[in-house]
């Protein structure tokens, strides 16, 4: 018989309330609890706390307290991850985030989904999409991003967007639900360089 916990991770629908899950989920509740009551100044104990909780082979991710998961070991992140306050992770499917990526305060991201009949829904029973972010990856405040999205490469989003389908790479992205406003070109690059020189130049003085 195939597991709740294998259905769950597959994309299929699965019950909520299988004693499985819920003992992993009672897991990472008191994991995140530890987490969000570290003082101020224990890095290193919060590091620790969170190389447990997740899959960060870098061991470098920086999520600042408050945040929230469901079970914390469907989080995959690559190098240099840092979420602002009061992140959310959904994570009853994958979720998977490359390197350099930042996330504002109060982003959330929810793989888990519920469905639309009643009379099923009212049965406990959910599903659950993955969730894939690339490299250089940059979510304003507030941004949600929804079951099954991919954000490509380089991509911005902007503060309070609700992202429902994928985005490509390269993108400047905002609105309700988001959608692509401008490609992000050698243009940008310019200016951004431009303004790096200037900051150079006054730190020099």
């Amino acid at each position: 018989m195939t597991s709740e916990k294998k259905m769950m991770l597959a994309g299929k629908l699965y019950a909520a309330g299988d004693p499985e899950l819920v003992m992993l989920r009672q897991a990472a509740k008191q994991h995140i609890y530890e987490y969000n009551h570290t003082q101020p100044l224990e890095n290193t104990k919060r590091t620790q706390l969170l190389t447990n909780m997740i899959d960060c082979p870098s061991s470098d991710a920086h999520i600042e307290i408050p945040t929230r998961m469901d079970y914390g070991i469907n989080i995959h992140l690559g190098k240099h991850f840092y979420a602002n306050y009061e992140s959310i992770f959904l994570d009853v499917a994958p979720i998977t985030i490359g390197n350099n990526v930042l996330f504002g305060p109060r982003v959330g991201l929810y793989t888990a989904g519920h469905p639309l009949t009643a009379a099923i829904r009212n049965e406990g029973l959910e599903y659950g999409y993955p969730i894939t972010i690339g490299d250089n990856v940059w979510l304003g405040g507030n941004v949600t991003v929804c079951p099954g999205v991919t954000i490509g490469d380089n991509t911005v989003v902007g503060a309070g967007a609700v992202v429902t389908k994928d985005i490509p790479a390269n993108t400047l992205a905002a609105g309700v639900p988001a959608r692509a406003i401008r490609k992000i070109t050698s243009s940008d690059q310019a200016f951004w360089q431009a303004e790096k020189n200037a900051y150079l130049e006054l730190r020099a003085k």
